[in-house]
Parts: structure tokens; C-alpha cells; sequence
């Protein structure tokens, strides 16, 4: 029984916090899906990282407010419908419920049929900026933890640095504590501007930061000898 009086009061915290969140009321009000919305816009209007024709890739983009945010910056006087003056392809193992002008696969990205499928979308274009606001599920085991968000950040990496033209963008999500510096090191390694952002819509008591790399590093050239 302690445990159920416990769970009942963190629940009641935890909608108490959410209900009285001025970014849950403000995505509300604005049309966003989530308050996550404000955290892609706060580094967007930091770094300029949207514009208008764009090719953009949002991994892990379910519920869609990072693809909204995308959507309307693509477009900040509106568009007809079928008239988007960019490409946005939004990808998720969840389902999606549609947005106008987003296109949608359905799958992991580190498979082949889905990658075949955003290949085609794409169609031999580079891609501008690849966002990732992708978090695995956290077990509460720091060390275990760690390893996850720094395998997603890594593929979040890879998948961009295969696909951005050379002064393409990413952005990622990462947390700060085990293996954190290790993350900013392999930005680093692969991207000539690095910016670690703590948006003022992450909450107060996450570790939740994004690391934004801007401009692909040339790959090291083999030695013939």
C-alpha cells in the first residue's frame, strides 16, 4: 500500500506541475502538440537553422511538434495546400497522426526497407538539417541510462553525417552525466561549429540539453602509403 500512496502522489505532482506549465499552456493556445515545441523554437531562433526550402529529417518525431514548428518555418506566410516551399520527412516507430505537407515513414530508421523508403522521398537530395529529438525508455540504472542516449546519440550521428550537404545541421538530444563529454567529443570529431543548448522550455531539474553540430568536417583522407 505504500507504494500505491507514493505513485498516487507522484502522479498528482506530476500533473499538477504539467497543468500549471506556461509552456503546456502556451502550446495549448498556439496549436503545438507538445511543450517540446518551444525547445526546437528557442534554438531556431538562436542559430537559423530553418529556412524556406529546405530538406529537413526529424527522427523520433512522434507526437509531431518538432515537425509543426519545422512546417511553419518552412512556410511563415502559410501555404496552399500541396505548396510547401521545402521537404520535411518525419520518421518514428510510433504512429504519426498526419500533418499537411509532412511526409511520414513508419519504421526504425536503421533498417533497410525504411531507409529505402526515405531514399526514395529524398531522391538523391542532400539533406539541410536533421533533427533528433529521439530519448530512449530510462530504467533509473545511471550506467545502463548513459549507454542508451549515448547509442542514440551516435546513431542520430551517423545517420546525419551519411546524408547532410556540407553545411547541413543537426540537432540531438543528449543529457548531461555519464558519457556526456564522450558525445560533445564525437560532434566535435565530425562537425566544424559545436553549440551545446539548454533550452528555457527544458524543464528546471532535467539533465535534457541538445548538442547542435552545424557544417560537416571533411572525412580524414586515407594515406596511400
Amino acid at each position: 500500500m505504500k507504494v500505491r500512496t507514493k505513485s498516487k502522489k507522484v502522479n498528482k505532482a506530476w500533473l499538477h506541475d504539467h497543468l500549471t506549465d506556461p509552456y503546456v499552456r502556451r502550446a495549448q493556445q498556439e496549436g503545438y502538440r507538445a511543450r517540446a515545441a518551444y525547445k526546437l523554437i528557442e534554438i531556431d531562433d538562436a542559430l537559423g537553422l530553418i529556412k524556406p526550402g529546405h530538406v529537413v529529417v526529424d527522427l523520433g518525431a512522434t507526437p509531431g511538434a518538432w515537425s509543426q514548428v519545422v512546417r511553419r518555418r518552412l512556410a511563415p506566410g502559410g501555404a496552399a495546400v500541396g505548396a510547401l516551399p521545402g521537404t520535411l520527412i518525419a520518421l518514428d516507430l510510433l504512429e504519426f497522426e498526419p500533418i499537411e505537407g509532412v511526409t511520414f515513414i513508419q519504421g526504425d530508421f536503421r533498417e533497410e526497407e525504411v531507409l529505402h523508403r526515405l531514399e526514395a522521398e529524398l531522391g538523391g537530395r542532400p539533406v539541410d538539417l536533421v533533427l533528433s529529438d529521439m530519448a530512449p525508455n530510462l530504467s533509473g540504472i545511471e550506467s545502463s541510462d548513459a549507454a542508451r542516449i549515448a547509442h542514440l546519440v551516435e546513431l542520430a550521428v551517423e545517420f546525419a553525417c551519411a546524408r547532410l550537404r556540407p553545411h547541413g545541421a543537426l540537432v540531438a538530444k543528449s543529457f548531461h552525466g555519464s558519457g556526456y563529454s564522450q558525445q560533445v567529443k564525437l560532434f566535435k570529431e565530425r562537425f566544424r561549429v559545436v553549440k551545446p543548448i539548454k533550452p528555457k522550455a527544458s524543464r528546471d531539474k532535467s539533465a535534457e540539453t541538445f548538442l547542435v553540430g552545424i557544417g560537416l568536417k571533411r572525412a580524414p583522407t586515407a594515406n596511400p602509403g
